[in-house]
């Protein structure tokens, strides 16, 4: 592995020096284990800690089969999924590594292991690729989208997230970025952005291309000018792409946080419409069954107070069952609630009059196409959409910084360092990263 490294942090290593490096036999990787899966049966969800389920352990190196590479990891993230496959909700992966294995691919058979190396974003530098494989080889510096695909059915033709075995890389999938090394399909690469460090690279494949789906796409809410969008926690790894992608397209952003350090974060990218849940104290539950209308109204009239009498056009409604009749309540006639996500709860509960007599509408939205990621990428390759990174930990501490996105004690994205040995390396393109080298300092917020 110390090879690894040391090509990839060469600025002359060219791509024969690369595809030349020996693969080690194993290679180190946050895992979960199928024997763990019921360990937190009895608990409420904010009880469940998963840095006790977390483990990093070493793991045998795949083999890149066709139209996949093996990629040297120097970077990964932390979302929301790991979170949810390091406490076992709302059912272990391993039921979905088990049915991949059984789809007929022989490829997919790999998956089905008693560990699962968990991560679904990466940036890093490609080892080998498979048989058939165009376009990308050993050297090139990649960000990776986590969509995994097969496309042997008509469905998913027009638009791949409707691919009836579409799979979330890394939570679907076994070998994720959170690892030293990882597989994935090529068709899930894209360019890393030059003027990033590794840690910044890696933030952003997963909730940046996620945002893009919701707000932009035709798939999603077809934001334009001047839109009235309604963002909920606006500071958080989702929400703070979410924000800079309204502030970018000419939309207005509310945004919803929770703490003053989290408000001042999405003032300093440029929002000025702030709302403050835990300082204006919105309760929007009277009980574990019993919604607050009077709550919804309370929230829809701040809202107005700050746009000068507007509604929300569009929600960016991600929290779910704790937010979910509120963001129904408060949108425009005719506006859109999309929603994906639902980290507080997957059971919603809304006024259904709110919705079908005022003619709003309800989408889902579950992560993003290749040309959906392929386009938010290209905006943070052009400096117009930046990462939003809040710490980062090395990979060892890996149980730790999901421990922090499961507690809510982040500010935008939690960074790992895998192969990369301390973190601001990688930049290649110096003049493009001073441009805009204010802006990505912003963003780079510490938690407490």
């Amino acid at each position: 592995m110390e090879a690894i490294v040391s090509a990839v942090l060469s600025d002359d290593a060219r791509p024969e020096d690369i595809a030349a490096l020996p693969l080690p036999e194993s290679y180190r990787g946050a895992v979960i284990r199928k024997e763990d899966a019921t360990m937190f049966e009895g608990l409420a969800t904010r009880d469940k800690d998963p840095a006790k389920a977390l483990r990093v352990e070493e793991v045998p190196t795949p083999q890149p089969g066709p139209g996949e590479a093996l990629i040297a990891v120097m970077a990964s993230a932390i979302n929301y999924n790991t979170v949810w496959s390091a406490i076992f909700e709302p059912l272990p992966t391993f039921t979905f590594l088990e049915r991949y294995a059984r789809s007929g691919d022989p490829d997919a058979v790999r998956h089905d292991q008693p560990y699962h190396v968990l991560g679904s974003d990466l940036a890093g530098v490609v080892l080998r690729t498979g048989p058939g494989v165009r376009g990308w080889k050993p050297g090139d510096r990649v960000v990776a989208h986590c969509l995994s695909i097969e496309l042997q059915a008509p469905d998913g033709h027009d638009d791949t997230m409707l691919d009836p075995e579409q799979r979330i890389w890394g939570f679907e999938t076994n070998f994720g970025g959170l690892a030293e090394l990882s597989l994935v399909k090529v068709n899930q690469l894209m360019p890393m952005p030059g003027h990033l460090t590794w840690e910044e690279a890696a933030a952003s494949g997963l909730v940046n291309s996620t945002a893009y789906r919701q707000l932009v796409s035709r798939n999603g809410a077809r934001m334009k000018q001047g839109d009235t969008v309604l963002i909920w926690g606006a500071a958080g790894g989702l929400g703070s792409y979410a924000t800079q992608i309204a502030l970018n397209g000419g939309a207005v952003p509310v945004c919803v946080v929770s703490g003053q350090r989290k408000a001042e974060l999405v003032r300093s990218m440029g929002a000025e419409l702030v709302i403050d849940r835990a300082q204006e104290g919105y309760r929007f539950w009277k009980d574990e069954s019993t919604p607050d209308p009077r709550e919804w109204k309370r929230f829809g009239a701040r809202i107005r107070k700050l746009t000068g009498g507007e509604d929300p056009d569009v929600v960016v409604e991600h929290p779910g069952r704790e937010t979910f009749g509120a963001s129904v309540y408060v949108t425009r006639r005719g506006g859109t609630v999309v929603t994906c996500a639902s980290t507080s709860g997957y059971r919603h509960e809304y006024d259904n009059r709110y919705l079908w007599v005022s003619l709003k509408r309800i989408i889902g939205s579950h992560f993003a196409n290749y040309r959906e990621a392929w386009e938010a990428n290209r905006l943070i390759a052009k400096g117009m959409i930046h990462p939003t990174l809040s710490t980062v930990y090395p990979l060892s501490a890996v149980g730790t910084a999901t421990q922090d996105v499961h507690r809510n004690r982040h500010s935008g994205k939690v960074g790992v360092l895998c192969l990369a040995p301390e973190p601001g390396l990688g930049v290649r393109n110096g003049e493009l990263r001073e441009r805009h080298l204010p802006a990505i300092n912003r963003f780079r917020v510490p938690t407490d």
